[in-house]
């Protein structure tokens, strides 16, 4: 990973693109595990820059484009996502492509249960993000020039392709759990799914909140995004709810009630209610075991990215090593929805 800038490159740059340049100062952004990201701070602006690790890297993975279109895309919707500024395919510059945006001053929260609110305060925040989600899912993505920014159908079989695909290529090894979800959840996608965008790893962290309101101001992480199951996407968001703060984000065994956070089965129904997909409480087992599997596999393409060197963050190693976990809880939801089906 390059935790330092050519500065002189990137000062030409900007100023190339119409952009505050003098005094340029870039600061590494620390929670990314993926693309090396930064502030950049001139004497009038800040921005947010956002790369490609350099290096090796897995095929597909990365797509500091596909970020861009959507989010520029998306400026056109009610959506919140920072204004997109520049795109740089010339890999000369800074060794790789990158993007620019606004810079969003607000909060990044990365602990689900919120410390340090009210239980009013967490409810507010919690209905915020089911509601985001919910007007994300009902976009239209063709007006807005998005038609073939995926494949429409067939989601989660080609996700379970592709991340069974990956785990199987990389040199650092699955679990049993792991090697037992690439089996059984080819043989039990549900047969109903619908297409709209996707943001493929909407949670709390990914959102920038207003610095004093309950309210989103900004949507970021969109490496994942494409055109995919909106039940896919939103459960991979619920995951919270089964994942204990021990091992990872997350609120499982927590005392919500007197934390002011919604239980599981009321967030799916809000959920369902704005939506109309009742095939989320018929399914949500089998999403869930879905979801935690991805999620597994995300992290252990993050170990296989510490082990080659090309982890973007300090914690990689650890963060990774979560991978094996999460798939053993993944593996008894596909348990219960096994169960669920006799």
């Amino acid at each position: 990973m390059t935790k330092t800038l050519n500065i002189p490159a990137l000062q030409s740059y900007l100023s190339g693109q119409g952009l505050a340049a003098d005094g340029l100062i870039a600061v590494p952004l620390t929670g990314g595990q993926s693309n090396p990201t930064f502030c950049l701070e001139t004497k009038t602006r800040k921005y947010v820059l956002r790369k490609r690790p350099e290096g090796k890297l897995l095929p597909g993975a990365h797509a500091v484009d596909r970020e861009y279109r959507v989010m520029r895309a998306l400026g056109e919707t009610s959506i919140p996502v920072p204004e997109m500024l520049a795109f740089c395919e010339d890999e000369s510059i800074l060794g790789a492509q990158f993007y620019l945006m606004e810079f969003l001053a607000g909060r990044v929260i990365t602990d689900q249960s919120l410390p340090g609110m009210s239980a009013h305060e967490r409810v507010a925040i919690y209905r915020e993000m089911n509601s985001l989600i919910a007007r994300l899912h009902a976009v239209d993505y063709r007006a807005i020039g998005l038609e073939t920014y995926g494949v429409a159908g067939n989601y989660i079989e080609r996700q379970v392709r592709r991340w069974s695909r990956q785990c199987s290529e990389a040199t650092v090894p699955i679990t049993a759990d792991m090697r037992r979800l690439m089996d059984w959840l080819p043989e039990h996608v549900p047969t109903d799914d619908e297409t709209t965008l996707v943001h493929g790893d909407f949670r709390l962290d990914n959102l920038v909140l207003h610095p004093t309101e309950p309210k989103a101001i900004g949507i970021l992480d969109w490496e994942l995004s494409t055109l995919g199951d909106p039940l896919a996407d939103f459960s991979y968001h619920c995951m919270g709810w089964h994942i204990p703060p021990t091992l990872w984000r997350g609120i499982a065994g927590l005392n919500l009630a007197r934390l002011g956070i919604p239980e599981e089965s009321d967030y799916v129904r809000k959920y369902v209610l704005a939506t109309g997909r009742q095939r989320a409480l018929e399914h949500w087992d089998f999403y869930m075991a879905f979801n935690l599997f991805r999620m597994a596999a995300i992290l252990h393409g993050i170990a296989q990215r510490a082990a080659d060197g090309t982890a973007a963050a300090k914690d990689a190693t650890q963060t990774g090593a979560k991978a094996g976990p999460l798939a053993a809880i993944a593996w008894q939801c596909a348990l219960r929805y096994e169960a669920s089906r006799k």
